[in-house]
């Protein structure tokens, strides 16, 4: 993007969207681009398969090969001599099929889940951020509303809003509530 079309504060972002949230997006996009660049040829492939295996088409395939394979066992497609007729083979092929199928699903959840782990980290930080924000913000009104003799009538409730969020503190209450 040149610098002449882009967003700026004064002129709004495409589709009304703001500047600040069209440019969170781009580098969001930008980020999944790398991400997916950056995986391993393996990762790639097992993406592909799973994406592959997850389809319609996927699915019409088996049909009709599995179809086809059944109906040629139980000898009734004319001119085709059943090779399988206890479907033996068949019932093999399909158990060898879905091992390597949810071996490729699970490949790609395992990068998925790592992917939502970088997610959750960063979703972590930009809270723990608002939230030490927000406990400033909150002190400072504070100071205004004194300085300008403002009644303050929310009393233990400011004090406590005012206290920084401890996160050791609070990962700490969730494990000892998730071993109670």
């Amino acid at each position: 993007m040149n610098s002449a079309n882009a967003e700026s504060p004064t002129r709004p972002a495409p589709d009304g969207l703001t500047p600040a949230l069209a440019r969170n997006i781009d580098a969001v996009m930008q980020r999944r681009r790398e991400t997916a660049n950056a995986a391993s040829l393996q990762e790639r492939a097992a993406a592909a398969i799973s994406r592959f295996a997850g389809s319609m088409i996927f699915v019409y395939i088996h049909l009709l090969l599995y179809g086809t394979w059944i109906l040629a066992n139980l000898n009734l497609l004319p001119r085709v001599r059943p090779w399988d007729p206890s479907l033996v083979i068949l019932a093999m092929e399909a158990s060898v099929e879905a091992i390597f199928l949810s071996t490729f699903v699970l490949i790609n959840q395992n990068r998925m889940a790592a992917e939502d782990d970088v997610r959750a980290d960063l979703d972590l930080q930009v809270n723990l951020l608002n939230e030490h924000e927000t406990t400033r913000l909150i002190a400072m009104v504070e100071a205004i509303a004194k300085k300008l003799e403002v009644p303050i009538e929310a009393g233990d409730e400011l004090s406590e809003l005012k206290k920084d969020v401890a996160p050791e503190a609070v990962l700490d209450r969730i494990e000892s509530k998730e071993n109670d």
